[in-house]
């Protein structure tokens, strides 16, 4: 956001009114670059002492004249000359560790309390040109202890201090930079110390300011930033998603991408946007408590609106379903409920709003996935009752064409899933050691996995004992040259995979109601 505008700011310096470059300032600048490449700790010691006598003389001309500004106002100029020249320091990273022995990171910190936000401003300027990602790529000891250093001295505690006194209004577009730059800090700190994710929500308010953020209804570039933050947050981490359904995110972030049911956003930044508060959500939906206060907050009945109305947000949507779905039988109830199978069915039939920009393979295969996992969460959520036989139903109506679909993405699936094992076979006699677990995720990433969904779907439906489908299945294997072994073979590989990510008894009921599944077949 800033580097757009220093190099529009020396160009206009550097041509003397008339296009042309003014040789004498040309030389005069690459000597100024040239001092800065030859950074030595000689140098660095120089910068520091330079900085702490700057940073002495402005405390003690504030203590002496705390209400006569204009006497610690020159103070405060010299102040900001020394924090824009350690920005020297991002050019040699590998020099962060003497930086850090120097023991300056606590003065500097200290100034993002400093009673005036510009010298705030300029130590958040600062440190994220330090973090910055292309500074610390290959550098990663120093990084390291740079980041440290930063973290013992309380620099999330004091950024969200600090954010939380900024404005961050058009009107102040220094301060609105000063957001955004904070934001890149906090994100920088986490790329070099993933550990900061957790930290930073312990330690600090920045998830409430987040969630204020993204409740705000104009879009700008800081919401944007916000959204993407918050999504890295939550990402990996189960305290995180636990820590923002107690704060009442899982009603915020429906009600931020309830501004999209009927509207599409307006630029690609907005739709990156709208992403990431999706992504936050399906990450938030993770914990059992926030499915529940997903159904309670209508969340279900949201998204197939959502869904109905066809705009971008419409595959989201049912990512969002299917991420509340699996493994909550109240929200798959609910789902039933609501009518959500005749709006689920027509999206699984291939009846898929299509524009330009979602014309791609690759979003209608992503939608096909996340169709079936959905309707295989229904299947093991919803085990009796009317609403199962609401559901069974589906696969009858139209003579049977839910099933004819079924068995198209079962050969696709099966045909992608041979292709990969042959080639990983290839690659092994290539000499390639592959162990049995690896050459298993390979297989899922290649579609394994929406495979084995189906065939316990198909499991399912063989089970529920109705002739019409069971005649329907046999047929439809008999016309591929298959039989029910080949779809007993893909459950029993599933069978024998299933973890114990749950905990021993819930990964023996799985595997029991696979059994069932294999047993049936015959």
């Amino acid at each position: 956001m800033e580097s757009g505008g220093k190099r529009r700011r020396t160009d206009a310096v550097l041509s003397n009114g008339n296009d042309k470059i003014d040789p004498s300032l040309l030389e005069a600048l690459e000597k100024s670059q040239s001092s800065v490449e030859a950074l030595d700790l000689r140098t660095v010691k120089k910068l520091v002492l330079s900085f702490e006598r700057r940073l002495k003389e402005n405390i003690e001309a504030r203590l002496k004249y705390p209400d006569q500004p204009e006497k610690f106002a020159d103070t405060e100029v010299d102040l900001h000359e020394e924090l824009e020249k350690l920005k020297v320091l991002a050019g040699g990273p590998e020099l962060y560790p003497d930086v850090v022995n120097l023991n300056v990171i606590p003065s500097i910190l200290g100034l993002l309390s400093h009673d005036n936000t510009d010298i705030a401003i300029d130590v958040v300027h600062l440190l994220q040109d330090l973090t910055d990602e292309d500074v610390l790529e290959d550098n990663d000891e120093p990084a390291r202890v740079l980041v440290d250093a930063l973290i013992e001295n309380n620099v999330l505690e004091l950024l969200v201090q600090n954010i939380q006194r900024l404005s961050d209004a058009d009107s102040d577009p220094d301060e609105m930079a000063a957001v955004y730059n904070t934001l890149a800090t906090i994100e920088n700190l986490i790329e070099v110390k993933p550990s900061v994710a957790e930290l930073v929500c312990e330690r600090t308010k920045l998830l409430r300011w987040l969630l204020g953020k993204i409740k705000v209804r104009e879009f700008d570039s800081n919401k944007q930033y916000a959204s993407e933050i918050l999504a890295i947050l939550l990402q990996n981490s189960t305290a995180n998603q636990k820590r923002l359904g107690q704060m009442n995110g899982v009603d915020v972030l429906l009600q931020a991408v309830a501004m999209y049911k009927s509207k599409d956003p307006k630029t690609s930044d907005e739709e990156e946007m709208l992403e990431n508060l999706f992504d936050s959500l399906c990450c938030v939906l993770m914990p059992l408590e926030n499915k529940e206060r997903f159904v309670k907050a209508e969340g279900v009945e949201l998204m197939i609106i959502i869904m109905k109305q066809k705009k971008s947000a419409y595959a989201s949507a049912i990512r969002a379903l299917d991420f509340a779905m699996t493994k909550y039988p109240p929200a798959c109830e609910r789902f039933v409920d609501v009518l959500g199978l005749k709006t689920a069915f027509a999206a699984f039939m291939g009846k898929i709003p299509v524009n330009k920009k979602n014309k791609k393979e690759r979003y209608q295969e992503e939608l096909e996935e996340r169709l079936v996992s959905l309707i295989a969460s229904l299947f093991g959520g919803i085990l009796r009752g009317s609403r199962r036989e609401r559901l069974l139903s589906k696969f009858i109506e139209n003579e049977c064409e839910k099933i004819d679909r079924l068995m198209e993405l079962y050969m696709r699936y099966s045909d992608r899933v041979r292709a990969e094992t042959d080639r990983l076979n290839e690659l092994e006699l290539d000499d390639l050691e592959m162990d049995e677990e690896e050459k298993y995720n390979r297989k899922l990433e290649s579609g394994l996995y929406t495979l084995q969904l189906i065939a316990v779907i198909l499991g399912h439906l063989w089970c529920s004992e109705q002739p019409q489908m069971r005649t329907r299945i046999e047929l439809l294997l008999k016309q591929q040259k298959l039989t029910k072994k080949d779809v007993k073979d893909i459950l029993q590989e599933y069978h024998d995979n299933i973890g114990d990510l749950d905990g021993p008894e819930e990964k023996e009921r799985a595997q029991a109601r696979i059994q069932k599944f294999i047993s049936a077949f015959g």
